[in-house]
């Protein structure tokens, strides 16, 4: 049953019309949960709360399926804005985005322009940016476009989902950039001949390219809610006498609240994955085949009065 609730859910994710329904109709279904406002200054407000606690915070302006070269440039301006408002109010935080949303789909030449002008606005204003890793279709483009990119920039990093069969062999080939690493489950529904079918293959792969990340001596965020594999983190960190300063851990926006403040008071770095926007059918339908639990939440939520 979990199985098919979450191929459900992904399927939900992709679909262009209930993306377009959602955007009209406002934050309803559970988004507020999960999404932080509709606009960076109400999510700065959220952030400077995290801040106050002691967390950090990686910030993320939701958007999918951009048409238009119009709508690539918006979203462009939406992440400098975002970048600027993070260094005047000073917050303790950095700018995730998708290359979709910035025209991956539309021109090469539209990504990397926009790319440029989003790194070079960061690089002013000391604001750290990381690419989302999209589905496995978008994979090798992300990738190229990644290390290019950081040959000019420092202020880059990049994500790799265990759930592929060939993230061993892209985390290697990565790691003459010194590179700044998110390191996922993965959160798209993909092909067996892409990525591994079962739980118990991904958490294996996963802790296996923690690892390397770490002992290669790069900096590591460990996006993860997941108990065993915070758990085997702080073995390594033990076991290889692993710098705190060398990794952190990330966690979503809403979800396990609880956890986030225990390893935050166990002395851990954690950076919450904060986003905001009208855009966010698809990344909420995304939590909710991750975790079952958020499904009750939001169903409560619906019928609450």
């Amino acid at each position: 049953m979990e199985q098919i609730m979450r191929n459900f859910f992904l399927f939900l994710s992709n679909n262009k019309t209930l993306t377009k329904a959602a955007k009209k109709y406002g934050f309803r279904f559970g988004a507020s949960r999960f999404v932080a406002g509709v606009d960076i200054h109400e999510a700065a407000n959220k952030i400077k709360a995290l801040n106050d606690k002691g967390f950090v915070v990686t910030v993320d302006h939701l958007g999918e399926f951009i048409d238009s070269e119009f709508e690539a440039k918006q979203s462009a301006e939406e992440c400098i804005t975002a970048i600027k408002v993070i260094a005047k109010e000073q917050l303790q935080a950095e700018l995730s985005l998708k290359l979709t949303s910035l025209g991956l789909d539309i021109s090469h030449e539209l990504v990397m322009e926009n790319m440029r002008k989003i790194l070079q606005a960061g690089r002013e204003q000391g604001v750290t940016v990381t690419i989302d890793m999209e589905d496995y279709a978008r994979l090798e483009q992300t990738l190229k476009i990644f290390t290019t990119l950081k040959q000019e920039f420092d202020n880059l990093g990049t994500v790799l989902q265990a759930y592929l069969y060939r993230v061993e062999e892209d985390l290697q080939a990565l790691n003459e950039y010194n590179p700044y690493l998110r390191l996922v489950k993965g959160a798209y529904k993909e092909s067996e001949t892409v990525a591994f079918p079962d739980k118990a293959d991904v958490d294996q792969n996963y802790k296996k390219i923690i690892k390397q990340n770490l002992l290669n001596g790069n900096y590591t965020a460990i996006a993860t809610h997941d108990d065993n594999i915070i758990a085997y983190t702080k073995e390594l960190e033990q076991t290889y006498d692993i710098p705190s300063e060398q990794f952190e851990f990330q966690m979503l926006y809403g979800i396990r609240l609880e956890l986030q403040e225990r390893l935050l008071q166990e002395g851990y770095k954690v950076r919450i994955y904060l986003p905001y926007g009208d855009d966010w059918f698809g990344y909420n339908m995304r939590r909710l085949a991750e975790r079952p639990a958020n499904v009750a939440f939001v169903l409560k939520g619906i019928f609450k009065k």
